[in-house]
């Protein structure tokens, strides 16, 4: 088994990655023959009833999560909600599931999207930093959840 330290986390929900932000959060790999990985997250009561209508409805979520460094690249989950247990005026949301299939770094895929849309020069290097910082989702990763 091996942790880490859960430095971010957003949910994709309506097309959107829904950012919750964190009091603190950790990230286990239990290395097990299901290559299950438990993320549990300590965030504000405020979103205690989004936790619990999708721990209720056993809906699998498409998490993003930097894990251990700021500059890492964002591991994408597939997850559900475990267990939602409120703690003074915070609350700590368990979620369970599996790491995605890996993927092309986003660096390049955006870049290649980029070029693809013509951007050029000044105007490519301008966009290319933003979207580094803002990491929006890739069409590529939009067109395979609608398939």
């Amino acid at each position: 088994m091996k942790t880490f330290k859960m430095l971010s986390v957003g949910i994709l929900t309506d097309d959107q990655i829904q950012d919750f932000p964190l009091i603190d959060g950790i990230i286990i790999n239990q290395e097990n023959s299901h290559r299950l990985w438990v993320l549990e997250m300590f965030i504000d009561q405020k979103y205690e009833d989004t936790f619990t209508n999708w721990m209720a409805s056993e809906d699998l979520l498409e998490a993003k999560v930097v894990i251990s460094y700021p500059e890492n690249e964002p591991a994408a989950f597939k997850v559900a909600v475990s267990a939602v247990k409120k703690i003074g005026d915070n609350i700590s949301v368990l979620l369970k599931g599996r790491l995605k299939r890996a993927r092309a770094q986003y660096a390049e895929q955006l870049l290649e999207e980029l070029l693809g849309e013509g951007l050029t020069g000044d105007d490519l290097l301008g966009r290319f930093e933003s979207d580094m910082r803002s990491r929006p989702r890739l069409k590529r990763d939009q067109l395979q959840n609608n398939d």
